[in-house]
């Protein structure tokens, strides 16, 4: 068995189309079994460099060894070694290939390869200044400029990667860089109607708010978008009083005016809550969270909520706002 697979791997490499074709289905379905990917880690050092090879080959192979590169990179350690190897730059290299016709599969892989440190750290490209945050926002504009051109869209996955990249202080200083507009950018997503685009803008936006100490301001310099990401899918069903709505933004208010949809992801909400969280730490966080009548909006959104979990999330917020009672705006205290 084992060599037949050394001579199936070598094959990926055949100067025959047909043979490589093949070869490279073949190692396709074997990296769907783990016992298929456990053999195959065996002869990483010749298998990851030859399906590398295929993603610029024509689509029917660059589809299969795509695949295979998906399947292969959920393992930490072949992982590891394709960032070491330079896949990172290789997808983004062949996603932006006109004639690249795996945009997905590509995604998918950096999605992948960025939980680890240093794929992570190649795709933010933090040893060259010169073009450091290049790669993320090339993908920041793909993955806004398709979201309402298509219900499959290939740039959905983005929203994992930015989540990955933001669990990382340098990922989020990119993000939370004013100059570059990312976070604005990313934060306007939360509107599509992809559950996965939602869950992907609502965990870089809590992730960014690690930083809310340090750049409390430009997380709020983006508010105008931010609190509505925030408070929305924590709101309850309830549609609000002319009175309550008096007290907020424009923006909040009108959206709390009509019927809404409600946001069905219990972890979408808890991200919100610790978001606002993060933020309300802060005595500007927490005076620019009363000053658009949050806490209304939370006390209203717990008393629909029915997830043990996401109340939770409710009362650590809620204890901080009690236990921190001197900052808000005595104003918005209590309305009815």
């Amino acid at each position: 068995m084992a060599k037949e697979l050394e001579e199936l791997v070598g094959f990926l490499s055949s100067p025959s189309p047909q043979i490589t074709k093949a070869a490279v289905d073949i190692v396709r379905g074997l990296t769907g079994s783990d016992d298929g990917l456990h053999a195959l880690a065996n002869y990483a050092n010749t298998v990851l460099p030859s399906l590398s090879r295929l993603l610029t080959a024509p689509k029917e192979v660059s589809e299969p060894a795509a695949e295979a590169l998906v399947n292969l990179s959920q393992n930490s350690d072949l992982a590891e070694q394709m960032v070491q190897m330079g896949l990172v730059k290789l997808a983004m290299d062949v996603l932006y290939k006109p004639e690249s016709g795996i945009t997905r599969l590509l995604v998918m892989l950096l999605v992948n390869l960025t939980q680890l440190d240093a794929g992570t750290a190649s795709l933010l490209q933090t040893e060259d200044d010169k073009v450091h945050g290049l790669y993320i926002m090339k993908l920041v504009r793909s993955f806004c400029r398709n979201s309402s051109e298509s219900r499959d869209d290939p740039f959905d996955h983005v929203g994992s990667i930015l989540v990955n990249i933001s669990k990382q202080q340098a990922g989020r200083q990119l993000l939370l860089d004013p100059k570059r507009g990312l976070l604005k950018q990313i934060i306007r997503q939360f509107d599509s109607n992809s559950s996965l685009r939602k869950k992907g803008v609502a965990g870089t936006i809590r992730n960014c708010c690690f930083e809310a100490e340090n750049q409390l301001q430009n997380l709020l310099l983006v508010s105008e978008f931010l609190w509505p990401a925030l408070l929305l899918p924590v709101a309850g069903n309830k549609i609000y009083n002319e009175q309550d709505r008096s007290k907020m933004p424009l923006e909040l208010g009108s959206a709390l005016s009509i019927e809404r949809e409600p946001v069905n992801d219990r972890e979408i909400r808890i991200q919100a809550l610790e978001a606002i969280y993060l933020i309300s730490l802060q005595d500007a966080g927490r005076r620019a969270f009363w000053s658009v009548n949050g806490p209304k909006i939370v006390q209203v959104g717990y008393e629909d909520e029915e997830d043990p979990k996401v109340m939770g999330a409710y009362e650590q917020l809620g204890s901080l706002l009690v236990n921190s009672s001197g900052t808000e705006e005595p104003s918005n205290e209590t309305t009815n």
